[in-house]
């Protein structure tokens, strides 16, 4: 494979994950599910955004999107009652 598509291969296979993770935090019914994968979600955008040449954009959706965001939803879902 010449070196200047696998870049381009690497950044259309995190856009089809990308997509699946926005479909299954519409789709899931659990609160802690819903923030884990909103993790992943926030991560995969997070190195799109370096492979886009824009680190300091990158670092701060690792850190907000996918940091502490996560963390509020993890500590707010902590505090409801989990229905069966």
């Amino acid at each position: 494979m010449n070196s200047a598509v696998l870049p381009l291969v690497f950044q259309y296979t995190l856009l089809v994950f990308l997509i699946l993770c926005a479909l299954a935090v519409a789709k899931t019914r659990d609160l802690l599910g819903a923030a884990i994968i909103w993790a992943a979600f926030s991560l995969i955008v997070s190195v799109l955004w370096l492979l886009l040449e824009a680190p300091d954009v990158s670092i701060t959706e690792a850190a907000i999107g996918a940091g502490l965001t996560t963390l509020l939803f993890i500590v707010t879902v902590s505090k409801t009652r989990r229905a069966e």
